[in-house]
């Protein structure tokens, strides 16, 4: 990836900045954190650049585990090695976790009422909205990269359409998009 850092980097951010931007991530992104994720690191911070933001977030997606979280921790890990992945994850984590314990005890006492379970559906909505406007960008960061939507567009369609499991898209679509890359770039 372009414009890495490495740990001992002056302009890295500091274990405290990075466990502040996470955190923020994780306190107004509860429930769904995927847009605001490129929004604090991109246009906040300005830690990446829209294709850094895309590429990291096409490795962390792939990997086991939450995706954030999997950002998170290859984040701080470029800039403060491990004590950095450290301290971005648990900033990711801390508000959510506070936050899921206090709703869980609110919750139980109101489950069923009709309010609650519109209120319920209408934040769902509202997820899928943020999660379209996010990937919209995404998209339009690889603008000239033919290939690579290609490949977007292949793995929306065997995911979305075809309803395949994630595992067996990926186990697919990435193989094929590694040796298609591959070839392309040799021919360059």
């Amino acid at each position: 990836m372009s414009g890495e850092s490495s740990a001992g980097e002056a302009g890295a951010p500091a274990r405290l900045q990075l466990f502040m931007a996470f955190f923020k991530i994780g306190l107004v992104g509860f429930g769904g954190v995927a847009a605001w994720v490129r929004r604090v690191l991109v246009e906040e911070r300005g830690w990446l650049s829209d294709r850094d933001f895309a590429e990291l977030q096409g490795v962390a997606s792939v990997l086991p585990g939450a995706n954030t979280v999997n950002l998170a921790v290859m984040l701080g890990d470029r800039y403060r090695g491990p004590s950095g992945a450290l301290a971005a994850a648990c900033g990711l984590l801390a508000a959510p976790l506070a936050c899921l314990a206090l709703v869980l005890l609110a919750y139980q006492g109101v489950a069923q009422q009709p309010a609650v379970r519109g209120a319920l559906a209408g934040a769902a909505a509202a997820t899928a909205g943020l999660v379209i406007g996010t990937g919209w960008k995404l998209l339009r960061a690889l603008a000239g990269e033919r290939l690579a939507l290609g490949v977007a567009a292949a793995t929306f369609a065997a995911v979305g359409l075809a309803h395949w499991p994630l595992s067996l898209a990926l186990s697919v679509v990435a193989p094929l998009s590694v040796g298609l890359f591959a070839v392309t770039r040799r021919r360059k």
